[in-house]
């Protein structure tokens, strides 16, 4: 009968999602011990610049501990995209809504500017209220699309490595392959990419302008030395201290 049929189809479903689930709780649960090689974001910016005719480009990334980088690069960091990481579990709903309240005015104003002037119209700069846990569950195992069922996705992820991996373990693995620029991957390449040194020898000063650059590497990567940019760095300088790191 039709409605056994849709019960098997449910619960076909529903066995599929626990699977998915499974896998990817084995997959983070590995990472405890285990260096993740690259993420899913990798893979497909490495795919997206191999298929990019006549694009000259060279990959950059190599993993160092957490406990060789200065204390100064994770609280620059951690200034900079989740300055709550040590306290929360996973997940800000406040930073969320009142990104998603920034993000809406954002709209309204690039809608005003493309009705009054066409010609300079341009798309409204959108910014997420996303904490560093749920940045690495978005790009260790996830597609990049925009969707509902892909955020609640991230959601469970974002759970799962709060739930199995050490604060230090998730921004170990975060900083070592965050991107920092075209085909730059992890802090030690940016650190080589734009002050050619080590990344354990990163003063605060320089960690705080790497940091600035998280939110849109490839547009900063341009002008890395930007006013914006230094000015910046040293707003992120002066909150540093009273950051926590774990």
């Amino acid at each position: 009968m039709l409605w056994r049929r849709l019960l098997s189809l449910l619960a076909l479903l529903a066995l599929a999602v626990i699977s998915l689930q499974l896998y990817f709780l084995a997959r983070i649960a590995l990472m405890s011990l285990v260096d993740p090689a690259s993420t899913s974001f990798q893979r497909s910016e490495a795919a997206r610049l191999a298929l990019t005719p006549g694009l000259r480009w060279r990959w950059r990334q190599e993993w160092v501990d957490l406990d060789r980088l200065p204390t100064s690069v994770m609280r620059a960091v951690l200034a900079s995209e989740d300055a709550g990481f040590v306290e929360h579990s996973g997940v800000e709903w406040e930073a969320i809504e009142k990104a998603w309240q920034r993000n809406r005015q954002a709209e309204e104003r690039a809608e005003r500017a493309a009705r009054t002037h066409p010609a300079r119209a341009r798309p409204a700069r959108l910014r997420g209220g996303s904490t560093v846990t749920q940045q690495l569950a978005k790009n260790l195992l996830l597609s990049g699309e925009r969707t509902l069922a892909r955020k609640g996705q991230e959601l469970l992820l974002t759970w799962m490595l709060e739930a199995l991996l050490s604060k230090r373990r998730i921004l170990e693995i975060y900083l070592n392959h965050v991107e920092w620029g075209e085909g730059v991957f992890g802090v030690q390449a940016a650190a080589q990419h734009y002050f050619g040194i080590d990344a354990t020898r990163l003063s605060a000063e320089q960690a705080a302008r790497l940091a600035v650059m998280l939110p849109a590497p490839k547009r900063f990567e341009k002008r890395p030395q930007s006013a914006y940019v230094l000015e910046r760095a040293a707003t992120i300088l002066a909150r540093m201290p009273a950051v926590a790191v774990p």
